[in-house]
Parts: C-alpha cells; sequence; structure tokens
C-alpha cells in the first residue's frame, strides 16, 4: 500500500514538472509583441526621442536674393574707379555699401584683377543718415591705419560709393562716435561733409586757383589686360566758362599726359555749335570726325559712354544727344540710329 502511494506522488510530480516546462517552451517560441503597425512609423519626439535630422542639399536651399551695387576701389594706377559688383540684398545698403570696402572682409572674393580695397582690415563700420541727406560714417579706430599717400583716394571713395545713393548729399566722417574735421592721418580736410562737387582723382596739373575756378568731372578710359574701365577725374576750368561746353571741350582735349589714361575721340572732333540744353536733353553738335566706326559711318559706344557719364555728373542733365554737321540721323557702332544717350545704369560691370 505504501508503495503504490509512493508511485502515484511521484507520477503527480512529475506530470507537474511537465507542464511547467511546456508553458516555458511555450513562451519562449511566441514572437514579440509589435505595438507599431505595418507601415507606421514610432513617434521619437513624442517618446522624448529627438529623431535625427537630414541636412538639406545645396540643391533645397532658398537662393540669397542679389544687387548690383557701385562700389569704389583703387585700380593699379592709385585711381579711384567704379566697379559694379553684385551684393547680397538688404535694407542697410549704406552700411553694407562700406563694409564691402574694408580690406579683406567680404569683397575679398569679389575683387577684379588689378583693384583693391579702401578701408584698413578690421575697421567696424556704422553708417547713421540724417533728415538732411548727410551720411555720416562712423569707423572704429582701424580705420586710421592707412597709408597717408592714399588718404585722399580713401575719402573719395568713401564719399562717392555713399552718393551714388539718391538721398545722400554728402558725407561726414567719425571714429568712435566722434567727428572729424580732417581724416585722421594726413589732415586732408573734411569740414562740414564731403560731397561730388569736390571732386575725385583731381588733376594736378590743373587750374590751380581754386577761388576762380571751378571742377568738372570727365569720364576717359584706362586699360587693364584685355579690358578697358571708365576712370571719372575733376579738372578745373575757368568760373566764367559755361560748365557744358567747358565738359565737352575739356573731353576732347583728352587725360592729362601724366595719367595712364585713354581717349577713344579721334584728333580733330570739334563742336560746331555750343551746347543746347532743354528738358534734361542736352544736344551736341559735332563735325564728322567723331565718326570713327563703320569706316567712319558711326560712332563709338565708348565715345557715348564717356559723353553720357561725364554730361550727366552735371545737374539737371539727363540724356545726351548726338548730332553731325546739324544732322540728327547718326549711327552708332552696331549699326542703329543713336536715340538720345541717358547715364549708363551699371558702370564697369566686368563685361566692358
Amino acid at each position: 500500500m505504501h508503495r503504490v502511494l509512493l508511485m502515484f506522488t511521484l507520477l503527480i510530480i512529475m506530470s507537474a514538472c511537465s507542464f511547467g516546462s511546456n508553458e516555458v517552451m511555450q513562451e519562449m517560441d511566441t514572437p514579440p509583441v509589435n505595438y507599431v503597425d505595418e507601415n507606421e512609423s514610432l513617434d521619437l519626439e513624442e517618446a522624448g526621442v529627438e529623431e535625427p535630422v537630414e541636412e538639406e542639399s545645396a540643391e533645397s536651399e532658398v537662393p540669397t536674393e542679389t544687387v548690383q551695387r557701385e562700389l569704389y576701389l583703387i585700380d593699379a594706377n592709385g585711381m579711384v574707379v567704379p566697379q559694379t559688383l553684385t551684393l547680397p540684398k538688404t535694407d542697410g545698403v549704406l552700411k553694407q555699401s562700406l563694409e564691402y570696402l574694408v580690406d579683406g572682409g567680404p569683397i575679398t572674393e569679389l575683387l577684379p584683377n588689378g583693384f583693391k580695397a579702401v578701408i584698413p582690415a578690421g575697421t567696424a563700420v556704422d553708417v547713421n543718415l540724417t533728415e538732411d541727406g548727410v551720411a555720416v560714417a562712423d569707423f572704429s579706430n582701424e580705420f586710421k591705419e592707412y597709408d597717408p599717400a592714399e588718404e585722399l583716394q580713401i575719402l573719395q571713395a568713401i564719399t562717392w560709393t555713399l552718393t551714388q545713393f539718391d538721398n545722400v548729399e554728402k558725407v561726414q566722417i567719425r571714429i568712435n562716435g566722434y567727428e572729424q574735421e580732417m581724416m585722421p592721418v594726413n589732415g586732408t580736410p573734411i569740414g562740414e561733409g564731403v560731397s561730388r562737387s569736390d571732386g575725385i582723382n583731381i588733376e594736378a596739373d590743373s587750374v590751380t586757383d581754386i577761388v576762380n575756378s571751378k571742377g568738372v568731372t570727365l569720364y576717359f578710359l584706362a586699360q587693364n589686360g584685355d579690358n578697358s574701365y571708365y576712370v571719372p577725374v575733376t579738372r578745373r576750368v575757368s568760373m566764367e566758362s559755361d560748365s557744358l561746353t567747358a565738359a565737352v571741350t575739356e573731353l576732347l582735349r583728352g587725360p592729362s599726359p601724366h595719367s595712364q589714361l585713354l581717349s577713344d575721340f579721334r584728333q580733330g572732333v570739334a563742336l560746331q555749335d555750343e551746347p543746347s540744353y532743354e528738358n534734361g536733353v542736352v544736344t551736341l553738335n559735332f563735325n564728322e570726325d567723331i565718326l570713327s566706326e563703320l569706316q567712319a559711318t558711326a560712332v563709338s559706344t565708348e565715345v557715348l559712354n564717356m559723353l553720357a557719364l561725364t554730361l550727366t555728373e552735371q545737374e539737371g542733365i539727363e540724356t545726351v544727344a548726338i548730332e553731325v554737321n546739324g544732322e540728327a540721323n547718326v549711327l552708332a557702332e552696331t549699326g542703329e540710329a543713336v536715340q538720345p544717350v541717358s547715364r549708363p545704369e551699371l558702370v564697369n560691370t566686368g563685361s566692358y
């Protein structure tokens, strides 16, 4: 009886062990539960885990809007010259224009061959425009670290860069907020401000009687390798002379023999009459020597640009009409009739 009871007990224990073993095997064979349905992704952000962000490709970046701007730089001959460069579009155009004149600044990759920036490296810039059209350019101490021989060119480059904008009449200079009555190194006078009427690339061999003379700005050509570009020059003429006649007469005389500048006017070109002016248009009547293109039947593009750039520097002049011996049907070198010529919107774009 005891033996039967012992056998019965062993059978119960073995059955229980077998049952537990089967249950464990079933749990191991069951695949893990997937709490994300097929084709769904786990929201890592809600789970408190940052999802890796893929970098945008260059093709998907929104391009920066740009604008073309005139910046006055110094060329290999030491002349202050406008160059039209493409800059990012911004509301702070005055400050940006001066920032692009700083050596080693954002202009570095844009500088045309043979040109250099005019403001010393590391100079911080700020500009404020007053209600009466004065651009107050404020510089850091680094501004003082320029070559004394280039002081006048630096002042002219700053002035002409800022006065390209219609609402700027003249420029004042400050250093760390302190107004400068003269430039800090060589003492070039600034006074209450400098304007375009003070000139640019002033010829040393022109009339020295400042009291009885006035300046006219002329545009000649310079050569840089295979490229040519236009250079403004201020020449003193008699105070009593008519400004329009004086400007054309001096342009026909050509550049100073002491400069590296060139002219596209042929020898013998002359005005047949005094220039006439009406409603913003000045009419110039030349002799036939002005015709140098298409077998002496047309006027060159360079001559038209030199005339337009020179005369539109004078107040009230918007366009220039050309006649030859009193006839208005003059051809341009393109073979088309010359229409009244306005100032080129962009000067020295690099595609000369």
